[in-house]
This record gives structure tokens, C-alpha cells and sequence, in this order.
């Protein structure tokens, strides 16, 4: 999903003027099923030692392959995700206003209406009168005016008591700023998929081949049948405090499901770690538009939709794109 796909609602008359009444809004998170042991989230790293693993997939979607030899030097990487408490202390120390926040650039998007270029972010609604077709996600995507960092599914929705939840609705341009202000980077696409793996090469999930081993959920995924019905058995139906899931054997908390976390790699049709240089098809591209890799997979991902809560899942979005259920964390490289 692209933020031209969510213009593209807005130009329609689809953008939705208030909250979008998703699972995830309140002032506490939807919890139900598995009982959750949440630990307090903080700003430590993890050292993960340099080496090779095989990177990609050939089981699942396309774009995860070919599977190749991939060499990362050590690096450290936060052990949870970037958090609304965290941002909020960047945002009071800098002033910083995201792109969500501001009116997107015209001349960027030259096939949207100007009186649709407004400020807001994606966000979810499951559809109320059922599916039509699993290849139409405008009944369950909306661009929602007034959505940003502090009202993450609407302006009628808060972050308030929700300090210790992964901060949403930043674009890469956001989280790269933040990332600057701690003196750190976003990690590349083949650092994430390393870190995620915990140190099993070559295992389909970070934890291993098994989605529920011994029927314990591992991440805040979606079960039941999507858009419609998540019967929240993880323990939430929409966004989780940060962990509240085992870490995997890196030590790492969520690196898989939740939300989508961005990361500093240009996006390529084949996996591949890193481009240095930008690619013929982005060099005509506007900067807010230009594709960057995510990684992780999100709350919004189930068996039926959108397996991508696995190391090797990726995909495309823009940099000046944002949403309910993308956010970030950061890494330090070199000793």
C-alpha cells in the first residue's frame, strides 16, 4: 500500500473525516485470549555478532528470493521498538514535525486534486458489509485526515497510557530523524532479517518452523479470518505494548509482527541487503515517493492475508508514507 494509493482515496471522497473505529483505539490495548506478560520497554541494545546467513525465502511470496549468501558485520540494534514515550521526547526536544503532520507537496503528487492534499496517515477499519474481493483493500484501508504519531487511527484517537506502544504513523523521513538525534541509523534490509532470525539460519519463523510451537503465539499477529474477524488469541487485537512476546535468541523483543518497521534500504523487486546506489526507476521519482524496504510483519497480517509476520517477508513503501501499523527502531554499526 502505497501513499498514493491512500491519495487516491482521499481524491475519491473515501477519507474518513474522524476515528476510524478500529480494534486497536482506546486509551488501553484490546487485550483477549493469551494472558500477556508485558516487560517495560527501554532504550539498551543488543551486540549482534557479525556473520553469514541465507537471506530470503523461496516458500511464501515472490519477492522474498532468490535465497542467497549474505555476510553482516556486527552491529547493535535497539531491543525494542522506537516507542510513543520515546518519540515524544525527541519531538518536545526538537520540535520536530512529521510528515503526517504536514501538507504533502503538491507537485509530488500531480494527479491528486490540491484540496486532497491534506495532513493524516492510513488507517484500518474492518469492513462492516463483508469482503468482496481479497484483492480490493480499499474496503479496509481509508486515508484519514488528522491521523498522525499522536492521534495514530484518527484525531479522535489517543496515545494516551499508551507510552510503552511502538510509535506509528512516522514515515521513513520521521524515523530517520529521530535515529539522527540519538547519534544512530535505520538498519539496512539484510541487518533486520539477520537480527530477526535470533541466530536460526534458515528457519521459517524467528523462533523456528512452527507458527504456535506447543500452541503459544510468539508475536502479536492476526488470528481468525481477515479483514473480518481477529478473535484477538495472542492476547490483542490490535496494536501491543512493546514486549509482551518472547525474544528471540538474540535477546530482541518483536522483531516480528505488530508493526512493520522501516528500514534504510531502497526497495528492489529480488532481495538484497542494501543499495548504495539508487536505481534508474527511482532517479525521476519525488523523494517522499522514492521506495524503501519493511520488515516485520504487523498485527494485520494472517494466514489468509499477508503472511508476512516471518525474517525473509518484505515490502515496498514510500518514504513519505504513513500508517496505524508501521514504526521503526535503530542500530549503531561498528564497534
Amino acid at each position: 500500500m502505497s501513499t498514493k494509493f491512500i491519495l487516491i482515496l482521499a481524491a475519491a471522497g473515501l477519507a474518513v473525516a474522524g476515528a476510524i473505529a478500529v480494534a486497536a483505539t482506546g486509551d488501553q490495548p484490546q487485550q483477549t485470549g493469551q494472558t500477556a506478560s508485558c516487560r517495560t520497554p527501554d532504550r539498551s541494545e543488543v551486540h549482534i555478532p557479525g556473520g553469514t546467513f541465507q537471506m530470503g525465502s523461496t516458500e511464501f511470496y515472490e519477492e522474498e528470493g532468490p535465497v542467497h549468501s549474505e555476510n553482516v558485520a556486527s552491529f547493535w540494534i535497539d531491543k525494542y521498538d522506537v516507542t510513543n514515550a520515546d518519540f515524544a521526547k525527541f519531538v518536545a526536544a526538537t520540535h520536530y514535525v512529521t510528515d503526517a503532520e504536514r501538507k504533502p507537496d503538491p507537485p509530488d503528487y500531480p494527479d491528486i486534486p490540491k484540496d486532497k492534499l491534506v495532513p493524516g496517515g492510513a488507517a484500518f477499519t474492518p469492513p462492516a458489509g463483508g469482503v468482496r474481493t481479497m484483492e480490493d483493500p480499499m474496503q479496509w484501508w481509508s486515508f484519514v485526515p488528522g491521523a498522525n504519531w499522536r492521534h495514530p487511527d484518527g484525531p479522535d484517537s489517543t496515545i494516551k497510557r499508551r507510552d510503552n506502544e511502538p510509535v506509528v504513523q512516522v514515515s521513513y523521513n520521521d524515523a530517520l530523524a529521530y535515529a539522527k538525534w540519538v547519534g544512530r541509523e535505520l538498519p539496512t534490509e539484510a541487518q533486520y532479517e539477520y537480527a530477526a532470525r535470533g541466530g536460526l539460519d534458515g528457519k521459517t519463523y524467528g523462533w523456528g518452523d512452527e507458527l504456535t510451537p506447543g500452541g503459544k503465539h510468539q508475536a502479536n499477529v492476526w488470528q481468525g479470518t481477515f479483514p473480518t474477524n481477529n478473535t484477538g488469541a495472542d492476547g490483542f487485537t490490535g496494536r501491543a505494548p512493546d514486549g509482551c512476546f518472547p525474544a528471540n535468541g538474540y535477546g530482541l523483543y518483536d522483531m516480528i509482527g505488530n508493526v512493520w518497521k522501516w528500514t534504510a534500504s531502497l526497495y528492489d523487486t529480488k532481495a538484497k541487503s542494501d543499495m548504495s546506489e539508487m536505481p534508474m526507476s527511482h532517479m525521476s521519482t519525488p523523494a517522499s515517493r522514492v521506495m524503501r524496504t519493511i520488515k516485520g510483519g504487523s498485527f494485520l497480517c494472517a494466514p489468509n492475508y499477508c503472511r508476512r509476520y516471518r525474517p525473509a517477508a518484505r515490502q515496498s513503501q514510500e518514504t513519505g508514507f504513513s500508517s496505524a501499523h508501521l514504526g521503526f527502531r535503530t542500530v549503531r554499526n561498528g564497534p
